[in-house]
Parts: structure tokens; sequence; C-alpha cells
């Protein structure tokens, strides 16, 4: 396999299939019973999950759906979600995985603002996925050999989408945003989007028949349907399929289940120092893991350097959104980094980044980034203003990060534009705050938000300590005042035992700013606040 970067964006997307469903097909007939998948002690063949997909996608035709309109499905990571995913592909039927943690309200928020024709539940694995069935008045059956489904009534209003046979203007998956921002957003994905990054992110990793992954990040989160499902299938590996993190359950894959690859948020890899630390082990088991990934958060270079000391290989930082499918830059392994860099632009991935006024900076600098390429959404679903606002008449997207890049063409993530913080006139980046914090022995981990005081804005941090800690809320502040100049010191540290966070690991920070507009924190065993 060539390296990525010799591949251009042509290279890349040349011999794509039309429809994502169909990556699998060469492995079907190559290598049938090579397995695709590994759940529980279950293992799936190539042959077995195409004649799953195929049986799935006949009973979601016998539950009227037909092409254009969308199925909702709400189920933990399962061989199931995949198949019916794929299956909503063979119909050109639009896939929405959710996560069934999401509260009532946000199920149904996004049910009615998709329209979805049906909405189904994966009882089987998720609790929280038959609750909803059940208040809804779901009918539990089977899709394909898949049992436990609850199958939400007939939307007889939806209305079907077109079809269109150029993979790159169908759209394959409408992924909603966790709502870190607050409302969610619909992502429209097209086919040539998501297998663009399947094959791009494939190519990287380097990924054959031979690997292993583990599959813990959501499918109903970009990175886990782009990056674990459909490349893995795509390049002919097996992917173990978690449906929820556990730390234990990670060590033991890694150790004795040949795991080869893993990609995690931040937060994976803490929990498994944390576990290794709880159960006083010397030493975690490596196996024949050769690739640790890691994405969707800011990414501490403490914990950088304790997983890269603990298994020996390097920790390899990516940077990508949901817009872009998600991939964007990333690390690569024959030239890992010891700083806090994202990686080199991905093949065929344009960039620049602006100032306030949209004109280029110099190298180096911070601005906001924008860009371009093939992975790029085709826009959010029945919002045409955000969607102008989001891309122009170029193709060029606002990201919304602020970023600079350094003269080797390395990343580096400032924030996000929206959470950057004026204080006195300074501008102060949120993850520079973070990582001072995060680097203390006692921190697990911190988020660092802006409040608005008469005309200024306050730094705000939250801190998660690790359990047992000592260090208390002034004397954490000292610390961060020997390493940051007076405007970036938080005016206000607030201990919490656990910052709110997405299922894929992301803080939630609007809830954050929340408390800190409220200024009152919500007090835990052990909670503190200092003024």
């Amino acid at each position: 396999m060539r390296n990525v970067d010799e591949l251009t964006a042509a290279e890349l997307l040349d011999g794509l299939p039309s429809r994502v469903h169909e990556v699998y097909a060469p492995f079907v007939r190559a290598i049938p019973d090579h397995p695709a998948f590994v759940e529980g002690g279950r293992s799936w063949s190539y042959r077995q999950f195409s004649d799953a997909v195929d049986a799935a996608a006949k009973d979601l035709a016998g539950l009227g759906i037909e092409p254009g309109d969308r199925v909702m499905i709400a189920s933990e990571n399962s061989v199931a979600l995949g198949a019916m995913l794929f299956a909503a592909s063979k119909l050109d039927a639009w896939g929405i995985p959710v996560n069934p943690r999401l509260s009532s309200r946000e199920i149904d928020l996004i049910g009615t603002h998709s329209g979805a024709r049906r909405v189904l539940f994966n009882s089987a694995v998720s609790r929280e996925a038959a609750d909803h069935a059940t208040r809804i008045g779901a009918k539990i059956g089977a899709v394909g050999p898949f049992g436990g489904i609850g199958v939400g009534p007939l939307n007889a209003a939806a209305v079907a989408e077109p079809v269109e046979k150029d993979g790159a203007r169908q759209v394959a998956g409408l992924l909603y945003t966790s709502g870190t921002t607050g409302a969610p957003k619909g992502v429209m994905l097209s086919h040539r989007n998501l297998l663009f990054t399947a094959r791009t992110s494939g190519i990287l990793r380097q990924t054959g028949s031979a690997d292993r992954i583990y599959g813990v990040l959501p499918m109903s989160h970009i990175v886990g349907y782009s990056i674990l499902l459909i490349s893995t299938l795509m390049h002919g590996a097996t992917l173990h399929v978690i449906a929820k993190a556990d730390p234990a359950a990670l060590a033991h894959a890694i150790g004795e289940e040949g795991i080869t690859s893993l990609f995690g948020v931040p937060a994976t890899y803490q929990r498994l120092l944390e576990y290794k630390a709880v159960k006083g082990i010397q030493r975690l088991e490596r196996g024949n893991l050769r690739i640790m990934a890691v994405a969707g958060a800011p990414l501490d270079l403490d914990l950088k350097k304790r997983i890269e000391s603990e298994f020996g290989i390097p920790l390899l930082n990516n940077y990508g959104i949901t817009e872009c499918s998600p991939g964007l830059t990333g690390v690569r392994s024959d030239r890992p980094v010891s700083d806090e860099s994202v990686g080199p632009f991905l093949p065929g991935i344009e960039h620049r980044i602006v100032d306030g006024q949209g004109k280029k900076v110099a190298t180096g600098e911070v601005g906001e980034l924008h860009v371009r390429g093939p992975n790029i959404m085709l826009g959010y679903y029945r919002a045409p203003d955000l969607t102008a606002a989001a891309i122009d008449d170029d193709g060029w997207f606002n990201t919304g990060d602020l970023a600079r890049v350094n003269d080797e063409g390395h990343l580096y993530i400032a924030g996000r534009t929206k959470e950057l913080i004026i204080r006195s006139g300074f501008n102060v980046y949120p993850a520079e705050v973070e990582a001072v914090l995060n680097a203390h022995e006692q921190v697990v981990q911190s988020a660092v938000v802006g409040r608005k005081v008469d005309g200024n804005e306050e730094v705000v941090a939250f801190v998660q300590l690790l359990p047992g800690a000592s260090i208390g809320p002034e004397e954490l502040k000292r610390y961060a005042a020997q390493l940051l100049t007076s405007y970036k010191r938080p005016t206000e540290l607030i201990m919490l035992d656990a910052l709110p966070s997405a299922s894929t690991g992301k803080i939630l920070k609007h809830r954050l700013r929340e408390i800190a507009n409220e200024q009152v924190a919500p007090r835990t065993t052990g909670a503190a606040t200092a003024g």
C-alpha cells in the first residue's frame, strides 16, 4: 500500500464506489470467511454480514422505506446498527444514526426535523433505546437477522428527497451534531464525502485484512461511522464492536485479543491509565497494538507522554469535524511529533487561515481555519441560511476553529472562534489554559470558558481531579499563576467530580457556560469554588 502523502486527491477519488454499501463487496468475493466484525463472543464473516445487510434492506423496504426517505436508528454500537446503515444505502435512503442516550426531547427533535419515515430502536443492546421504544409505542421485532428492534410508527407525511445517481450528490448519512453548541444541526454527508475519508483514513494507517480495529467510538458520531465502520470494511479488516466504553475491557482487548488499532478520544486513554492505577497494574500489555490515534478534543501533552511511555508507540493526534466527514489532518505514524500538533493536512484538503476581515495571515499566526475538498458536507438539512453562512460560493467551509500552521505544514488548534475569550483587550485561548491545568499530576481534565462581566470577560476554569486528590482550588490557582501571564489566569476555578460530556467524550462547554453565568457551581461531594 502506498504512503498517503504519495497520493493526490484525484487518485484517492479514482475508483470509489458510488454507494457506501459497496465497499465490502470485494472482500465478500476474495475472503468471504474472514471476520468483518467481532461482537461479544460472536464473529461475523464478510459473507455473513453481506447476507445480513441484504436481509435488513428487504425488511426495511417492507416497512415502507423508499429511496429518498430518512430512516433514523437509535442504537449503541452494534453489528445491527452497521447493517441497517448499509441497508439504508442499498435502498438509497438516508441513514440517521443517533445515540440512544439522548433525552426524549432530543430524540423527538431529530425525528421531527429530519422527517424520518421510520424511527428504529435497537433495544437488544441498549436499555435507553428500549425505553424510547416503549415511550413511542414501537413494535419489537426483527430487521434481517437482528432481533429486539423497536419499529416506530410509519410517518405517512414524510416526503422523500430526490435521489441522485452521482454519489457526490446523493446523501448517505444525515448526522446530527452532538449539541455541544446548543441546538443540533443535521449535517448532510454524501456517499463520496464518506468514502473519500474512509479511503484516506485507511491508507493513512496502512489498514489491511490483518488488522483488528477497536470500535469504541460511537457509530452515531462521524468518527465511528466513517473512520471505524466504513473504513474498516473498505480495507478488509475486522472491527471489534464495543457498545459502551470500559477501560478494563479495553486493556484486555489490547493485551489478549490481538487489537492492532485503537482510535479514541483523550478520555479513552485517560481512563485506561486511571484503570491501571486503581488496579495497581505494573504495566499494561501492548499485545499487537501498532496504531494509537486520538481526536475529538484537545490532547494534553502530559497524557500523550504517559500513554506513549506505557505502550512504547506514538499517540497520533488528528483533527476533523462532522461537516468534513471528518478527516482534515493527522500526524503520520512514520513522523510522530512530541508537541500538540494535529499533523499535516490530508491529501486533497486545501486550507487557508484568515483574520477577521478574511485576509490570509502570515505563517505561524493564529486565524480562522477555512478548508475545501471532496470531504466537505453538502450542507445543513433544511437550513439554507446556515449552509450559506458556513460554505462560501467557492466551496470554502468555515470550521469556526482558530488555528495556526507552522513552517512544516503542521496544524495547531488554538480553540473555537466562539470560545475565544477577550480579557482586557487580550486574546485568551482556552486550550492554552487547559493545557497548563491538565499538566498538573492531580488533574484528570479541565475546561475553560469565558464569562461576560461589565464590558469585559473573565476566565472561568472547571477542573476534574483524580480520585483521592488533595489539591484545593487556591493551590491550583497558584500553580497556574506560575505558568500563565496575568490576563490568562482563571478568575474563578470550580472543582467538579466529573465534567459534563457527550458520549464521544467531548466536554459540553455550553453547559459549563450556563453554570459559569449562574455563578453557582453544582455542588458534589468534595466540590469547591474559589473566587
